[in-house]
């Protein structure tokens, strides 16, 4: 189980947008980008599914899946790898929309999506990139 760091947990709510990959049963990946995304506990993500279709198809056929950070204001880049779980009807996702209400009114949050994260490695350029942190 890998655990974010508190220095991680800050730059994921400060990318603003963190790009979602997923892959179909058949290996079709999909990258998406992800702007209501939440650090929830030491190894658990959350995302709201507001308008995901192929993603969520994939997560259906396929849990595995990688979330990249980055962003030059960050000055980091890492990928997180994980499993993800889609949940509606449960009290995550209600607790869920109501962070989705707060930050941005109006976005249907039909469903959550929650990621345990299982690996995180570095995605900078140098000598380092694709290590495991």
């Amino acid at each position: 189980m890998a655990l974010l760091t508190a220095e991680l947990k800050e730059q994921i709510a400060k990318v603003g947008v963190c790009h979602l990959v997923t892959a179909s049963k058949a290996g079709v990946p999909n990258a998406a980008p992800m702007g209501a995304v939440w650090v929830m506990e030491n190894d658990t993500v959350w995302i709201a599914n507001n308008f995901m279709n192929k993603t969520i198809a994939n997560i259906k056929e396929n849990p595995q899946v990688s979330l990249l950070v980055w962003s030059r204001d960050i000055g980091n880049c890492f990928q997180l790898k994980g499993t993800a779980a889609v949940e509606s009807g449960t009290p995550d996702h209600k607790k869920m929309k109501e962070l989705l209400d707060a930050k941005k009114p109006g976005l249907p949050g039909k469903e959550l999506v929650k990621i345990t994260v299982k690996e995180i490695f570095t995605c900078m350029p140098g000598p380092d990139a694709g290590k495991k942190l």
